[in-house]
């Protein structure tokens, strides 16, 4: 059996109980060594086969499973899986091969992000919608994906695998929606010890991630959500002249 597991967003206390768990049992765990906090294998039984994913290509990868088909595998991925995780190609892999899977879901980084911020993507009147993307690079995003294109909505945006390219990506924001003033954040290796964040004007994206030094390991965060937004509308939900279903607005 293989457990596809979210590590979380670096944190050893940011694991679920439920991954937490799997990585006390598994008998072989295959972990994403360039991005997952190594305190995590702490976890481990002093046993347990590990093995680390950054050396290692999909066919590797896959030929550890195999081998170990018959035995308790999980599979570390950083923060959640079902985001930049890759995992698709080996559960597809897994199918064919006819080895048992499941996924359990890890906190995002980019929900420890804007709890280190100290934001809410979604603030009324301000925000409806997150856009989490990234910037085209070797990796390219498909027709009518790319960040400026995306941009034109003004969203709240978190942006991926994109610490290398600030100012590529400060250029596709600015051709949109967003304006000089509009503030972003950069959080290098958000809810780990060693967390840094850096907040900005849009304008001086590229200057600060190169001050900073940060070039991988961070996500950018860009929207009007995190300025000083006293015009943001509060919620219905706990207004006191709102009806609910388990309340009568006064």
């Amino acid at each position: 059996m293989v457990h596809f597991v979210g590590a979380g967003s670096g944190a050893t206390d940011l694991i679920t109980v439920r991954g937490k768990g799997l990585l006390e049992q598994a008998d072989v765990v295959i972990y994403a060594g360039s991005l997952v906090n190594p305190a995590l294998l702490g976890f481990c039984r002093e046993d347990a086969k590990i093995y680390n994913s950054a050396e290692m290509h999909l066919d590797e990868v896959l030929d550890v499973m195999k081998a170990n088909r018959d035995a308790e595998v999980v599979r570390l991925h950083t923060g959640d899986p079902s985001i930049y995780g890759a995992i698709r190609e080996q559960m597809d892999a897994l199918d064919e091969l006819g080895i048992a899977y499941d996924v359990t879901p890890g906190v995002s980084s980019f929900f420890a992000a804007a709890a280190s911020v100290g934001c809410e993507y979604t603030l009324p009147g301000i925000s409806q919608t997150v856009i989490i993307t990234r910037m085209e690079g070797r990796t390219p995003v498909p027709e009518g994906q790319q960040l400026a294109k995306l941009a034109v909505h003004g969203a709240s945006m978190v942006i991926f695998l994109s610490a290398s390219m600030t100012g590529k990506v400060q250029e596709a924001l600015l051709s949109g929606s967003y304006n000089a003033d509009t503030p972003a954040a950069i959080v290098y290796k958000a809810s780990w010890p060693e967390e840094k964040i850096c907040r900005c004007r849009l304008a001086d994206l590229d200057a600060t991630a190169k001050q900073a030094g940060i070039s991988k390991t961070a996500l950018i965060l860009v929207g009007d959500f995190l300025g000083d937004t006293p015009n943001y509308e509060k919620s219905k939900l706990y207004d006191a002249t709102f009806t609910t279903e388990y309340r009568k607005g006064i």
